[in-house]
């Protein structure tokens, strides 16, 4: 199947070392290719020739210094670590507030607890998507927003980059924000000051600034500090469930139990609820880059969606189960009615901390989609612009109007987008077989392999179209769509937009109008 697509495999492969991966998986053979002169940048020099911060020996730099690279390929000389690294990355981005809310939110819409249960599994089994979208990473030595070049072509990325990426990104970031600072309210007034607009201020900029740093450091600092903060977490969550399983009705049901064409819209609304954590993770690859070529590919998928999977499903229980004994209307509120009050303080630093968690990593990806954009910017200073824009919606969303609700309500809507472009990037990857050329996804000149057509490529750009379509025909959440009408409330906006968006890529990618553009670094 690779025969379809253009120049997938690297050029040569000069031997490297293969790196630990996870029990039972065997190394993947095969290193890169030797950068060629433009493609990776120089001391001090972008590939634009902007300047950068001094490059580091180690990935993304050490502690002490800001990451080097951005988009620019990651030669193989600078690629350490093993697969494991990736699992606190993601578990420590999955114990959080928001993991609570959405457990006790299914609840809420009517299911017994059991039920509910079962769609968190359902959900979360999403997280494999996530493992597989990682192994990217490794193979092209670049991240996710320039490896979907090779989906819909250097011209077409742009465009999905801003929206998907950036767009969503900050949306996400400025939600997550608004409800770290929410919770550092609370502590501020527990520590006897009292919150009134000036405090907000600044609490939300330090919230922000904390997130901010981390991401602006980059990825060694996130490798380092991400173990430390999974485990700090987890203690603080471990004694939640103590209380929360204490208080807990395992034989819940609701007053009114659903049925029939009910049960069923809700379970599918839940499932997709769950789902849109790991499906908003469509650049997993951003974390795994600086992995070596030869680390295992069934390493970096097991890790990845292993770290992802078991918190978020550990934290989504505990909220569902909360449900069961408090009002999860007002989850910060109905948690802290439960728990001791020394306590208190701890879980509402461990709200915030975990949010500041999966933020970093939000605007980290945030960054790198501005700068595949076409912006010829410095990576930190498009995630300090990134962050900027995020602090400006949530000081408006919390202090000025509704706007975040507003805001809520457009991200409920992007499994129309993100479900299809999930699905696109994983066919894409099975049909290469991982194979990626780095420098060759760099080249964004009329000559580059996946310039395709005036730089898109039809495939990528009308399978998206495609399952976006029908996604929007059959949701059923901020508005109804004609085909959840017909269905009676049905919302099988998410199957049914990836399965026609990855259905339709392999389908076109195989027509030969399609594979002859851009094959082998033919122009478009």
């Amino acid at each position: 199947m690779a025969s379809t697509l253009p120049d997938p495999a690297p050029r040569s492969r000069p031997p490297t070392s293969s790196a630990e991966s996870a029990p039972g998986a065997g190394p993947t053979p095969g290193a890169g290719p030797t950068p060629d002169a433009g493609t990776t940048p120089e001391a001090g020099s972008t590939p634009d020739g902007g300047a950068t911060e001094p490059p580091d020996d180690r990935p993304g730099g050490t502690g002490g210094r800001i990451e080097a690279h951005g988009i620019d390929h990651i030669p193989d000389a600078e690629r350490h670590g093993s697969a494991r690294e990736l699992f606190p990355v993601w578990a420590a981005a999955n114990v959080n507030y928001l993991s609570l809310v959405i457990g006790g939110a299914l609840i809420l819409m009517g299911l017994t607890l059991w039920q509910a249960l079962a769609v968190l599994v359902v959900g979360n089994l999403f997280w494999t998507l996530t493992g597989l979208l990682a192994v990217s990473g490794p193979a092209a030595g670049a991240p996710s927003e320039v490896i979907t070049r090779a989906l819909y072509g250097v011209i077409g990325n742009r465009v999905n980059n801003a929206v998907v990426g950036w767009l969503i990104s900050v949306c996400y970031f400025a939600l997550n924000l608004s409800a770290a600072a929410v919770a550092a309210f609370s502590l501020v007034e527990k520590a006897g000051i009292t919150a009134d607009t000036g405090v907000k201020v600044v609490v939300i900029v330090v919230i922000a600034a904390l997130t901010l740093t981390i991401s602006v450091y980059g990825h060694a600092v996130i490798v380092r500090l991400y173990p430390m903060i999974t485990l700090a977490l987890g203690a603080a969550f471990l004694v939640v469930a103590v209380y929360v399983v204490r208080h807990a009705d395992f034989s819940y049901t609701p007053e009114h139990r659903l049925a029939g064409v009910d049960l069923w819209a809700t379970v599918l609304a839940g499932v997709t609820l769950v789902a849109s954590g790991p499906l908003s993770y469509t650049t997993s690859a951003d974390f795994s880059r600086y992995l070596p070529r030869a680390t295992s590919r069934r390493a970096v998928a097991g890790w990845t969606a292993l770290g992802g999977f078991l918190p978020s499903m550990v934290v989504c229980s505990l909220g569902a189960l909360a449900a069961t004994a408090v009002d999860m209307t007002d989850p910060q509120s109905a948690l802290e009615s439960i728990l001791p009050t020394w306590f208190t303080p701890v879980f509402l630093l461990a709200l915030v901390l975990g949010t500041i968690a999966i933020n970093a990593l939000t605007a980290y990806s945030a960054g790198l989609a501005l700068q595949a954009v076409g912006l010829r910017i410095r990576r930190s200073v498009s995630v300090l612009f990134d962050g900027t824009a995020a602090v400006a919606l949530t000081l408006y969303g919390l202090l000025v109007s509704n706007f975040l609700d507003t805001v809520n309500n457009v991200l409920q809507l992007t499994v129309v987008l993100l479900g299809p472009s999930t699905a696109i990037y994983a066919t894409d990857i099975v049909l290469r077989r991982a194979r990626y050329d780095g420098q060759a996804l760099a080249d964004e000149t009329r000559t580059s392999p996946f310039w395709y057509r005036g730089g898109v490529n039809p495939a990528g750009a009308c399978a998206l179209l495609a399952g976006s379509t029908a996604a929007a025909l059959c949701v059923d959440t901020v508005y109804t769509g004609p085909l959840a009408t017909a269905l009676g409330g049905l919302d099988l906006a998410l199957p049914v937009g990836m399965a026609l968006a990855g259905g339709s890529y392999a389908l076109i990618s195989r027509m030969p109008l399609v594979r002859g553009t851009g094959h082998r670094g033919g122009k478009g």
